[in-house]
């Protein structure tokens, strides 16, 4: 079957509808898989599109905070993907996910599942070494840090603690340039790839009109830079890499669990959903619009 013009149904629980299901992309059944449309008879379909554009091998992909509500559902639909050959899936402690453990025992020969700290350039460096020999196509960094024990976001400047900032900058803004360091040498080849990390719309200083949270805005403004000079260098070094920054929404997640309140129930989104819509925007990168701010529903953000 050619990836380019056939996409699969999907529906809302995550399951393959079958062979039977797939619908060629040019039909007038095919939506993006963040609008899907109530089929009459059937519940809602998603459509499966091609994992990233112009890619006419099977992908190999990496998913690090895999353990996360985003990180895994990432995994999984990754695993669930005809486009995808092999996924690596990293985090801290994932002997501690019964949803990894689950999904390695699925797919024992495609998923392989493994240690890494990104804070630790010496892990980080150590997860690309355990990939060397095989191009990657994907990559994708769910980690973030927004409450701990002792950290909460700040109210207000008097609650800013050197302690927290090191914290917090080290999650959301180091570790995805170190990153990036470990594994673009292993994104340099003659096939399309992204390199993808979530940001969060809080990071905008265009958007910022609440105040509040002096660490994570800045953290995730930090790493937004970083990522966009990562892009400018890589027009030059990786002409095939595409740099993507992603907010996917307020996801009902352990990281935004204790801030849900005033969240109306439509803008509260599942792990599954945002990461169907994440790996949707993904699927429009290229080249030619590397460095994006982008949001889960396809619209670009305000630096």
């Amino acid at each position: 079957m050619n990836l380019r013009e056939y996409v699969f149904a999907y529906d809302f629980n995550g399951m393959p509808a079958g062979l039977a299901c797939c619908i060629p992309i040019n039909s007038d059944r095919y939506y993006p898989h963040c609008n899907a449309p109530t089929d009459g008879l059937l519940s809602p379909i998603v459509m499966m599109s091609q994992l990233i554009t112009g890619l006419e091998v099977p992908a190999n992909a990496l998913v690090i905070g895999a353990t996360g509500g985003i990180g895994l559902a990432l995994v999984r639909h990754l695993l669930d993907h005809p486009g995808v050959s092999h996924v690596t899936a990293a985090a801290r402690h994932v002997e501690q996910s019964a949803g990894l453990d689950a999904l390695l025992k699925a797919h024992p020969a495609r998923l392989h599942v493994t240690t890494a700290d990104i804070t630790d350039a010496i892990s980080l460096q150590h997860l690309a070494g355990q990939l060397q020999g095989h191009p990657l196509h994907l990559a994708i960094n769910a980690t973030g840090l927004l409450h701990d024990v002792g950290l909460h976001p700040e109210k207000n400047l008097a609650a800013i603690t050197n302690s927290n900032l090191q914290q917090v900058f080290a999650v959301n803004a180091f570790g995805p340039i170190l990153l990036a360091q470990a594994l673009l040498p292993l994104m340099r080849h003659d096939w399309p790839a992204v390199f993808a990390s979530l940001s969060a719309r809080v990071g905008s200083i265009g958007d910022n009109r609440l105040g509040g949270w002096y660490a994570y805005r800045a953290a995730k403004a930090a790493q937004n830079q970083f990522m966009k000079t990562v892009a400018i260098e890589c027009r030059r070094t990786h002409p095939k890499l595409s740099v993507q920054l992603l907010h996917p929404g307020t996801v009902d997640s352990e990281l935004s669990r204790p801030f849900q309140r005033g969240v109306s129930a439509q803008q509260l989104f599942t792990p599954d959903y945002a990461a169907r819509c994440l790996l949707d925007v993904l699927s429009t990168a290229t080249a030619d619009n590397t460095g994006r701010f982008i949001a889960w529903d396809g619209n670009e953000i305000t630096w």
